[in-house]
């Protein structure tokens, strides 16, 4: 979208000069705004009252007082920006006006070709208030770094090939579908696209669908103007409208109502919104990154989910493994996150053994990623200033699944009074996989459940000390 454009920005004028007023009102309405002129207070505390403005353009001297006047009762609400402009201009003049709270400051006579660009300038910082608004009340969840590796080599140089496309279009970039279990990364994922491509510069805002009472979802996605509902007692810009030029991330989009997603596909399709209760139309040029840990394919077949609007999401899917799948790359993202957490703890770097290791990759991790930064939190914190062995893993092992139940152990089988060593048990086992697969690693990695590079470090000795040792 080109940002000089006024399309959909309604606009009121506040000029006492005709010729000048008709003027700003012709090139504004060329420029694709809704106008409106008024030429003293009174006619300008009418129109407040009657309609509701993105932008008014006011001039200092009027019939019946200053326009500062308006500025100093606040008369404007919060949702319209104020752009001064006076004949009298002077450093004085700007700062009186900045500091009773005017977004910009024209003095007179100016190029009317300015204003597009100013207002552009003003709309970006009303943008970045909406914005730091909604993060105000957020927690950050995910990682600033990403490790890829091998396992996700894929995902990368799909990535990589997004970015590469949206350097070519760099407006209305079509939507990303990012899928995976809960704690994947896929909110690192979307930080990571957006901070690498075209829009790093540009707001980037986060939405936890799942987190929206359906009475106010429309609302935070779209806006409302003044009295659109009971408690909307000024305008506000929805979080589309905040990021536009950049990226809106819509987390467990699912979760919304089927009459929502209508509206975010209009929005995807058309790039234009409607805030809540309003009649016009504004003009949008936001990424969408939408992430769920759902089958969308399945909801759409039960009538959970939009299939026109899962046909429009599923042009670029990213689709991100579980952690249980990455093999000896969990070895090389518990390093990366260990690193992160001695600087957040102010602690010196500490690093995981080998005996960690071979407990960090036999355990499934049914909590992916997330799960694997709080275990190892909570290791940095409780295990003293060593380096960590991971001796209390809270994390079920690999494939407990048939086994809960194994057909091969011997019902009459009971544990020897004196005991044994578990560690020498599970040797056993691994001897008698591999001799059963004629020493094929991957092969009796399967027959155990485990994953080949959790075996290699078992046949390598790395493997914790005995219990009790």
């Amino acid at each position: 979208m080109n940002t000089t454009r006024l399309n959909g920005i309604s606009l009121l004028v506040v000029e006492d000069e005709p010729l000048l007023r008709r003027q700003l009102l012709a090139h504004l309405e060329r420029q694709g705004a809704e106008v409106t002129g008024a030429e003293s207070l009174a006619a300008t505390r009418q129109w407040l009252r009657d309609a509701n403005f993105d932008f008014v353009l006011l001039d200092v001297n009027l019939p019946d007082g200053l326009g500062f006047d308006l500025l100093r009762e606040k008369a404007f609400p919060a949702a319209t920006s104020v752009i001064v402009m006076t004949a009298q201009g002077g450093v004085a003049g700007a700062v009186e006006a900045m500091r009773l709270g005017a977004v910009d400051f024209l003095a007179k006579p100016f190029d009317p070709q300015e204003l597009p660009l100013v207002i552009a300038r003003a709309r970006q910082t009303r943008s970045r208030s909406r914005i730091e608004e909604k993060k105000s009340g957020e927690i950050e969840t995910a990682a600033r770094v990403f490790v890829f590796g091998k396992s996700l080599a894929g995902v990368e140089a799909q990535l990589e090939k997004i970015i590469r496309a949206d350097t070519r279009m760099l407006e209305q970039l079509p939507p990303v579908l990012v899928q995976g279990e809960t704690g994947t990364g896929k909110t690192t994922i979307a930080r990571w696209l957006h901070q690498s491509g075209p829009r790093a510069a540009q707001p980037f805002v986060e939405v936890n669908c799942s987190a929206l009472p359906d009475s106010l979802a429309e609302s935070e996605l779209f806006g409302h103007e003044r009295g659109a509902f009971t408690d909307a007692r000024t305008a506000r810009m929805g979080l589309f409208e905040a990021a536009s030029g950049g990226t809106l991330f819509l987390d467990e989009l699912p979760s919304l109502s089927a009459g929502l997603q209508a509206k975010i596909l209009k929005a995807i399709e058309e790039n234009r919104i409607r805030r809540l209760g309003g009649t016009r139309e504004i003009m949008v040029d936001t990424r969408v990154i939408a992430a769920t840990n759902r089958d969308l394919r399945a909801l759409v077949a039960a009538g959970q989910f939009r299939e026109d609007l899962f046909h429009r999401l599923d042009l670029y899917r990213v689709q991100i493994p579980p952690l249980r799948e990455r093999g000896a790359d969990i070895v090389m993202l518990a390093e990366s996150l260990l690193g992160q957490l001695c600087k957040k703890h102010r602690l010196p770097l500490r690093h995981i053994t080998g005996a960690g290791k071979t407990r960090l990759l036999a355990c499934r991790w049914p909590g992916n990623v997330r799960e694997l930064k709080h275990e190892l939190e909570r290791a940095l914190v409780f295990d003293g200033d060593a380096d960590l062995t991971l001796e209390q893993l809270t994390v079920p092992i690999a494939a407990p699944g048939p086994a809960a139940n194994p057909d091969w152990l011997n019902p009459n089988f009971s544990f020897p009074p004196e005991g044994f060593v578990l560690e020498d048990a599970m040797g056993v086992l691994i001897r008698r996989a591999l001799q059963q697969t004629e020493n094929n690693v991957s092969a009796a990695a399967r027959l155990l459940g485990v994953s080949r590079d959790f075996l290699r470090y078992r046949l390598a000795g790395n493997h914790p000390p005995p219990a009790g040792k």
